[in-house]
């Protein structure tokens, strides 16, 4: 069973289903612009800060917040609705 973004990402792709990716390979791969992907990090990384209390205990760091958010984006999850308008195709 896939279960997180980044797992159906992977599956979607063919990768190995915990394989991490730059963003800049996520921005070739799903032709999402890479300022945008940026954006969205960003913004995960400022929310790991600003709501500490949303953050599951697993996560360790504000850029593993931010790359998760990247993923749930571009694979149509709760922050593709949230992060639409900086979601561009190239």
């Amino acid at each position: 069973m896939v279960n997180t973004y980044k797992q159906r990402f992977n599956a979607k792709y063919g990768f190995d289903k915990n394989e991490s990716h730059s963003l800049s390979e996520i921005s070739k791969l799903t032709g999402y612009k890479l300022s945008g992907l940026k954006t969205i990090q960003e913004k995960g990384e400022g929310a790991y800060f600003s709501n500490p209390s949303s953050v599951r205990p697993q996560v360790k760091n504000p850029t593993q917040w931010g790359i998760a958010r990247v993923y749930s984006a571009v694979m149509g999850g709760k922050a593709a609705n949230i992060d639409a308008s900086h979601l561009i195709k190239k």
